[in-house]
C-alpha cells in the first residue's frame, strides 16, 4: 500500500511539473500592427517630440531605467507599479487615465496573461527598469473594448519593474 501511495504521489507530482512547463511554454506574439497604426502613432510621437526606439510588431518604446535585476521572460511573474492612459492619435495628445496600479498595491502576474504589447517589450528591461510603452490597438486590446477603454485604442503605459520570480 505504501508503494503504491508513493508511486501515486510521485506520478502526479511528474504530471503537475510536466503541466506547469506546457502551460509556461508561450510563445511571442505573432501579431503586427498595421501599417496605419504604426503611421499613427509616429505622428502623435513626432509631434510630441518623443523619440522612441522601434520594437517588435510595431511596438515603440523608451527604456529610462534599464534596471539590474533580472529580466523576465514570457513564463515570468512580474510584480509592476503602472500608469496607463489613452492616446488620441488626431490630436497628439494623451487621453484619459484609464487605470493605474494603486500606491504600494502593485501588480502581480504572469507575463504572458498580459497583452502583447506587454509581452514583447517587458523581456528588455531588468528589475529596477522603468519603461514607457506606446501601443498600436492590434498589440493591446484590439476591436474590443476593455472596462473603460474603447475599442481600437492607442495606449500609453509607464511601467516600473519591481520584482521579477
Amino acid at each position: 500500500m505504501k508503494k503504491w501511495f508513493l508511486l501515486s504521489t510521485l506520478s502526479l507530482l511528474m504530471f503537475a511539473a510536466c503541466k506547469k512547463d506546457k502551460a509556461c511554454a508561450s510563445l511571442p506574439p505573432t501579431t503586427v500592427a498595421t501599417s496605419a497604426e504604426t503611421a499613427n502613432l509616429q505622428s502623435y510621437l513626432t509631434t510630441n517630440n518623443i523619440t522612441t526606439a522601434v520594437g517588435k510588431n510595431g511596438m515603440f518604446y523608451v527604456i529610462s531605467t534599464q534596471g539590474t535585476g533580472q529580466s523576465p521572460n514570457l513564463c515570468s511573474t512580474i510584480t509592476i507599479d503602472y500608469v496607463g492612459k489613452t492616446i488620441n492619435t488626431t490630436t497628439g495628445t494623451d487621453g484619459a487615465q484609464f487605470d493605474a496600479s494603486p500606491a504600494n498595491q502593485p501588480l502581480v502576474s504572469s507575463l504572458n496573461k498580459l497583452i502583447a504589447g506587454w509581452q514583447l517589450t517587458m523581456p528588455l528591461v531588468k528589475a529596477g527598469g522603468l519603461i514607457t510603452l506606446y501601443i498600436p490597438p492590434s498589440l493591446g486590446y484590439g476591436a474590443q473594448a476593455a472596462g473603460s477603454i474603447p475599442a481600437n485604442s492607442y495606449l500609453k503605459f509607464q511601467i516600473t519593474l519591481r520584482e521579477v520570480q
